[in-house]
């Protein structure tokens, strides 16, 4: 029998909106091995992207495909059908071989009394005082608790256990990896939470290698993480601790790994994560996605010319259609709308004052978040022109691909994986 697919320790998730970009995106992954650390990417785009672009996952892996070939890349690489459920998943099945378990919205969602009696009967472990290693205090809890908390979640396990048992009738067992994506709810998992999310999930059997939980803080789209970091820097080695302690106690995966997702451009805290790395000698996939695209944007505007005007007509598009735009990511985003440049300001613009504004780069004074957030939810209006935009792409490719490389391994790759 052909050995189990298996996500190696450092994994960056790539989003290409456009399917354009996979060689600029592999090119910073062949510098990280240049640099010393090997981390392979994982493409990811969501049915919510394919259906606002019109795109098929089997474009994102022919563009995958062929940017290895033509890159001579040796190393493992992911296709992830990210964030789907029992709806969605069917167009992904055959191209894809990562799954994203999406059950927030079961999240909550009462188990059956039956279920979660036997949950508790079965786990005299997760009550009283538990104590796991690298932990200083250990958690106090008691059958109420314990009962609350698998109320809260073991619907979305089983939920969970129904899709991943789906792709594997279809794809087969040990022919993909699965990640179970629960951060986007309501409150962060505390650490004895996420055991006891474990533990189901062990008994549910689904062999996942990647958990994504909730964190304390806002994880916005395209801006920096907004929060405390040292509570951030506590959950997360007190997570990496639980996920160790749940891999010898309940069997799970032992390369088990936590997903940060909405990770792209989280500078403030990327130095927390490399170092908990480290400590822990634990793996982590950065899920990285609308942060290609902005970066397409920022080349066609340093290009100048028609790359510059088509980069003006995206953002008067965008400003026009601001709510609409926004409201798919409400939760996820932080627009003041007076921080946003008129459109009629921004048709004046040179390709220095549109980049300036669209890069993130907090020292410049130009830097705009707002502008930065809009535009990162606008793909749709790019999407609406069409060839338009993609030939653009292609005519401006050097410009665009190296704002793609420097974008992914400088600001990401580099604090991340290499600690730099």
């Amino acid at each position: 029998m052909a050995e189990a697919l298996k996500l190696p320790r450092f994994s960056v998730g790539v989003g290409d909106r456009f399917a354009h970009q996979a060689k600029a995106q592999l090119a910073a992954c062949i510098k990280a091995g240049e640099a010393g650390v090997e981390v392979v990417p994982v493409w990811n785009k969501s049915n919510r992207e394919h259906t606002i672009i019109g795109t098929e996952p089997s474009q994102t892996r022919a563009a995958a495909d062929a940017a290895v070939k033509e890159l001579g890349w040796k190393l493992p690489y992911f296709l992830d059908a990210d964030h789907i459920n029992l709806k969605t998943v069917a167009r992904f099945l055959q191209p894809c071989d990562f799954f994203t378990l999406d059950v927030a919205d079961e999240i909550g969602k009462p188990a059956k009394p039956a279920d979660v009696d036997a949950f508790v009967a079965r786990h005299p472990e997760l009550i009283g005082e538990v104590r796991i290693p690298r932990i200083a205090e250990p958690f106090k809890t008691d059958v109420a608790f314990v009962k609350a908390v698998a109320n809260k979640f073991l619907a979305a396990v089983q939920d969970a256990s129904v899709i991943y048992r789906m792709i594997a009738e279809n794809k087969g067992v040990g022919k993909f990896v699965a990640e179970i994506s629960m951060d986007e709810t309501d409150s962060p998992q505390t650490p004895v939470e996420l055991l006891i999310i474990l533990a189901a999930i062990a008994d549910e059997k689904v062999p996942i290698q990647t958990i994504a939980p909730k964190f304390t803080g806002r994880f916005n789209k395209g801006v920096d993480y907004v929060g405390d970091v040292a509570q951030f820097t506590k959950e997360f080695e007190e997570d990496l601790a639980a996920i160790d302690f749940a891999v010898k106690r309940y069997g799970l995966p032992e390369n088990l790994k936590l997903s940060v997702h909405s990770g792209s451009d989280k500078f403030s805290i990327y130095k927390a994560i490399h170092d908990a790395v480290v400590k822990f000698d634990a793996g982590v996939h950065l899920k990285t996605a609308g942060t290609t695209w902005l970066e397409e944007l920022i080349g066609l505007a340093e290009a100048g010319g028609s790359g510059l005007a088509i980069a003006k007509e995206v953002y008067r598009e965008a400003y026009a259609h601001e709510e609409e735009l926004c409201k798919p990511y409400a939760t996820v985003i932080d627009i003041k709308h007076a921080d946003l440049p008129s459109p009629d300001a921004v048709d004046g613009w040179t390709s220095e004052q549109y980049t300036s504004a669209l890069r993130h780069e907090q020292s410049n004074k130009a830097y705009n978040p707002s502008f930065r957030q809009l535009l990162h939810v606008g793909f749709k209006v790019a999407a609406k022109m069409g060839d338009k935009y993609l030939k653009a792409l292609e005519e401006n490719e050097d410009v665009v691909a190296k704002n793609v490389t420097t974008n992914l391994f400088d600001r990401h790759i580099k604090p991340v994986f290499l600690g730099q």
